[in-house]
């Protein structure tokens, strides 16, 4: 698989108010064959994002395709109307499902304070306009850091399961071995509840013939050539 098919892969949002340089970016972002979306506002790139004031975990769909849409990187001016591009950097990064995207700011103006700022924030790469093609094959390793992450995911997962299965199973081996012991303590009394059960039924059985004897006190009919005679 060749570098190109590799990076078209990876979907970038572009974010400026100014159509020259969104143009440009578009342009830079295209011959390095990433995919890229362009919006002109803060705003814009959130609802893109799929953000929600009322639940900003909510997970990337389009509001034009309705479809799940995977953003790999934003790109973003940082001087913009409303929504300023250091603006939208925090909001991104106070979002559970949307922190992990990377982010890069770009400016015509190199404020070292404003930069500091960025970086502290969460910003990957801060960017001086013009945009050169020298700095967009910098985005890559940010976005490749990225997917590494979401890779191992998965297989921090399956330890994790592994790990409780086998808990599962120390558990369970327990639990069979203390059947087994209960079970060879009972078999070891077994003699001796057996003779005493013996001798139990012994002593009831010798009860029970006691009580249905003879006795001089009871009455009970005696046959003799047909006739009863009662007897005393």
């Amino acid at each position: 698989m060749g570098l190109a098919t590799v990076e078209a892969q990876f979907h970038v949002l572009a974010v400026d108010d100014s159509l020259i340089d969104r143009k440009l970016i578009e342009m830079l972002l295209k011959k390095t064959s990433y995919q890229v979306t362009t919006v002109d506002s803060g705003s814009k790139a959130l609802e893109f994002l799929g953000w929600n004031d009322e639940n900003s975990n909510e997970a990337f769909f389009s509001p034009k395709t309705n479809q799940e849409v995977e953003v790999n990187l934003i790109i973003t001016d940082y001087c913009m109307p409303g929504m300023t591009g250091y603006d939208l950097l925090k909001k991104i990064k106070e979002s559970a499902v949307l922190r992990d995207i990377p982010v890069v700011i770009m400016s015509s103006e190199n404020v070292p304070s404003r930069i500091n700022r960025c970086l502290e924030e969460g910003a990957d790469e801060f960017f001086l306009k013009p945009v050169r093609l020298a700095d967009v094959n910098k985005l890559k390793p940010h976005i490749m850091k990225t997917k590494t992450k979401e890779s191992q995911k998965p297989e921090n997962q399956d330890d994790n399961d592994e790990e409780n299965q086998e808990s599962e199973e120390n558990n369970n081996s327990t639990s069979n071995k203390q059947v087994e012991e209960t079970q060879d303590q009972l078999q070891s009394e077994s003699p001796s509840q057996q003779q005493q059960t013996a001798s139990s039924n012994n002593n009831n059985s010798k009860r029970k013939s006691m009580d249905e004897g003879v006795s001089p006190d009871r009455t009970r009919p005696r046959y003799n050539n047909g006739l009863t005679v009662m007897s005393n």
